[in-house]
């Protein structure tokens, strides 16, 4: 519980600008699989055609929100922090989330770089509690900020007291 004037502050720091082309290209890879997998099964399958379409057409227009949009909500709303007790993350562009990690709790932290990351020079970093609700995810950092964050949490984890669960 909040006591007045005591409003927890967002997290300071915004992610990469690249991570709206990171993230309008993720997208657009969705819904062109979506296009994909419904204008491919139409052209085989006459009779079916109009059904594959319509849903097809359906789909389209629930995905294309998450291509135009939610890209640069996302960059507009993400933040993240690391300070010498607590990791802090916020994210959602529909809803908000926020998450707190207590170095005492961290159990491991870790840089990713799947393809696309790669091609726009980017990274997630995770960072893994005991917690239930799973590990604090930050998306679309650069990836010599991440590699950074990586090394800068580690040590701060190994000098942390604490039994990380």
């Amino acid at each position: 519980m909040t006591t007045p004037g005591t409003t927890p502050r967002p997290p300071r720091h915004q992610v990469d600008p690249r991570a709206v082309r990171y993230w309008f290209t993720s997208a657009l890879i969705t819904l062109v699989v979506v296009v994909v997998a419904a204008v491919v099964p139409a052209l085989l399958w006459e009779a079916a055609r109009p059904w594959f379409l319509g849903i097809g057409a359906v789909v389209v227009l629930l995905v294309l929100p998450r291509v135009v949009v939610a890209p640069w909500l996302r960059y507009r709303t993400h933040r993240w922090e690391a300070t010498e007790t607590a990791v802090y993350s916020r994210t959602g562009w529909w809803g908000r989330q926020w998450r707190i990690a207590p170095l005492s709790r961290v159990q491991t932290v870790e840089a990713t770089r799947n393809p696309l990351h790669q091609a726009f020079g980017l990274a997630a970093v995770s960072v893994t509690t005991a917690s239930a609700q799973g590990a604090i995810v930050i998306q679309g950092l650069d990836a010599a900020v991440a590699d950074e964050l990586v090394a800068a949490l580690t040590t701060a984890t190994e000098h942390t007291r604490g039994d990380a669960t």
